[in-house]
């Protein structure tokens, strides 16, 4: 029997239960593939973690992603929570900022007084979505046609698509049918002058979990596009998760030619992992 060191974090949340959960196990790296998409099924989170060793000379630590149904090259929360608990467990990055290693390449991490942020890998995907798919995303949302005033490939890995709608109403109102949207990774977004300046949610039915609390890709690419668009300023919070009975907030600010996405993390438990 060996045992693992074991974390779950909350993320997005400076309050515990609020956020959007993770799973990472410690020093993974014996672990084979089948066993940790074995072990993420188990969680039954939107995410689990691996954390390993790195293979890039200028990474601090190596992370894999899994969901109940495959692994990810990149995902934002994972990217949060998974440093939070390498350095919590006495992870010291060789310089200012963590690198983070995983399948889509090197994430830069910073950290300050308050929270952690990453900054928003390069998107693989943009410009407006098809006709027939913004079709597909109103039919199956419950919308009308012009409850949507804007659409963008968000894709930084994961496959984001995104539909702006005209207010936060709209948008906490969408009850989606399921079937039509399959396969899809979709983000919705409305401005909200109220506790934070956007409103998201995040759909991705057939991935294990109908509905995402709290996502760090999503935002990010959202961010790309908003910001480059000059549709959002240069600096945000962005409320998600309130459908779920969360209090998701990402922190979006740009400098330079980066875009730093932000959260809290709190660890909610610790421990050991036995496993033969």
């Amino acid at each position: 029997m060996t045992n693992y060191r074991f974390r779950q974090v909350d993320v997005f949340s400076a309050e515990p239960l609020k956020g959007n959960p993770l799973a990472v196990v410690h020093g993974a790296d014996d672990w084979s593939d089948a066993r940790m998409a074995d072990f993420a099924r188990w969680t039954n989170l939107s995410e689990t973690t691996f954390l390993l060793a790195p293979t890039h000379p200028a990474a601090d630590y190596r992370v894999r992603i899994f969901t109940t149904m495959r692994e990810l090259p990149f995902a934002g929360h994972p990217t949060l929570g998974s440093c939070h608990a390498w350095l919590e467990a006495g992870g010291v990055p060789r310089g200012e900022q963590v690198v983070q290693e995983c399948e889509a390449g090197l994430v830069r991490i910073r950290r300050d007084s308050k929270r952690l942020a990453f900054a928003a890998p390069p998107l693989l995907r943009s410009g407006p979505l098809e006709d027939d798919l913004v079709e597909r995303i109103v039919d199956g949302l419950g919308l009308e046609p012009d409850d949507v005033i804007g659409h963008q490939w968000v894709d930084n890995g994961p496959g984001w698509s995104a539909v702006l709608v005209r207010d936060r109403e709209t948008l906490l109102d969408i009850r989606p049918d399921l079937g039509k949207i399959l396969g899809m990774k979709l983000g919705i977004v409305a401005r909200w002058g109220g506790e934070a300046d956007f409103e998201v949610r995040a759909f991705i039915p057939g991935d294990g979990m109908p509905e995402d609390p709290v996502t760090g890709s999503l935002n990010a690419g959202i961010a790309q596009w908003l910001i480059g668009a000059d549709m959002a300023p240069s600096r945000y919070v962005a409320s998600q998760g309130t459908v779920l009975g969360r209090a998701g907030r990402v922190h979006v600010q740009q400098e330079g030619n980066d875009i730093w996405v932000g959260g809290d993390v709190v660890t909610c438990i610790e421990g050991g992992l036995t496993l033969p």
